[in-house]
């Protein structure tokens, strides 16, 4: 049988562009490994940091030698020029963090061209990225979480006299420092800054609507960090739970994405009570804001108490050498190219779903037996 063409999209118009080349490496290192070998053939396209898509020719020379191409300037007319081997692809494999990436839009694009890709769709995406909507989602689902305050760039910066006002509002609603202040649609840590009194988080509130219109603002929790990772459509699978402790002031882009930075251990010790209630309530988080396919789940666990509060989801998690997601499932016995595998089949699944009323009968058995091959 022809082998499936999967599309290897990676780089992308995000600060997270040179993780997405690190990671889209390690997935066409996967899809080369001899089981994936013999049913895939991996055609890459590297998006560059104007957005231009470039043909599989330079995007493997990108990939080879890991680092992002130089460019400066593009007319808009080059932003709308596809190389032509687009139209030959079979399933799409995305791995574009952060904005323009896993927010939705570039899952829009994929929707059009109706063509299987990997991962959430629209709105699973944009939920998942927005931090405030995310929120939104996990309440509704009944999902314990930290206090939180959403504020805009506009009460920020339209009127100085307004700021102090709006501080005063933040401390009353949340508490004693430390908060936690986030762009709203930015992954990775970017952004994010720690503020321990009035003046740094006037700080911060200006750092973060630089980056976004929309902030949130978290009450600081003393808890251990874990992290569970999710696999599968509507019948996902959760697996072990991970914790990672780091000697930096919190778990900033620089400690995340640098070797020795932090630590993982997987799995992490845990009362088997807690590391079930965890499992499930990243599966309902999953559910919660339409994911697919693959997510990593965030928790604080305040050992204190028991509690155990719902930080974050991400529907496009990394997939680098450092990367929580590859190596919690790595533990759950699901190798790196058996989790690809994986992926692009769920993928499929997830397309077949969609197959109109008028889809011929064959369409839906392959579809059905797709399904239980994935149980």
């Amino acid at each position: 049988m022809a082998k499936l063409r999967v599309g290897l999209l990676f780089g992308g118009r995000s600060g997270e562009h040179e993780v997405s080349i690190v990671s889209g490496r390690a997935i066409a290192r996967a899809l080369a490994e001899e089981s994936n070998a013999t049913q895939y053939e991996t055609i890459p396209f590297y998006i560059d940091k104007e957005g231009c898509w470039h043909s599989p020719e330079v995007s493997r020379q990108v990939l080879d030698s890991g680092e992002a191409l130089a460019v400066q300037g593009i007319s808009a007319a080059a932003l709308w020029q596809f190389p032509p081997e687009t139209a030959s692809i079979d399933v799409w494999f995305p791995i574009l963090h952060g904005p323009n990436g896993e927010d939705g839009t570039i899952q829009g694009l994929l929707s059009l061209m109706r063509v299987p890709f990997v991962g959430s769709g629209v709105l699973g995406s944009a939920v998942g990225m927005d931090k405030l909507m995310m929120k939104t989602a996990f309440a509704e689902a009944g999902l314990a979480q930290v206090n939180y305050v959403g504020v805009t760039r506009s009460q920020i910066w339209s009127n100085p006299c307004v700021f102090p006002t709006l501080c005063d509002d933040i401390e009353a609603q949340l508490g004693d420092y430390p908060y936690f202040v986030k762009p709203a649609n930015l992954g990775s840590s970017v952004g994010i800054s720690k503020a321990r009194s009035r003046a740094e988080l006037e700080t911060a509130l200006d750092n973060a609507a630089s980056y976004d219109r929309r902030i949130i603002v978290e009450a600081g929790v003393t808890a251990r960090e874990v992290e569970c990772a999710v696999l599968g459509n509507d019948r996902a699978q959760a697996s072990v739970v991970g914790e990672i402790s780091f000697n930096s002031d919190f778990y900033d882009y620089e400690t995340k994405y640098t070797d020795g930075r932090a630590n993982l251990a997987i799995p992490a010790e845990l009362p088997a009570e807690v590391a079930e209630r965890l499992r499930e309530m990243a599966i309902r988080a999953f559910l919660a804001v339409d994911a697919a396919g693959l997510s990593r789940v965030d928790f604080f666990y305040v050992e204190a108490t028991g509690e155990v509060l719902i930080n974050e989801i991400n529907t496009l998690p990394g997939f680098t050498a450092l990367s929580m997601y590859p190596q919690l499932w790595g533990a759950s016995g699901v190798s790196f190219p058996q989790l690809v595998d994986r992926l692009i089949r769920l993928a499929l699944e997830r397309h077949g779903e969609g197959l109109p009323e008028s889809a011929s009968s064959g369409d839906r058995a392959t579809s059905a037996e797709e399904n239980r091959s994935l149980k």
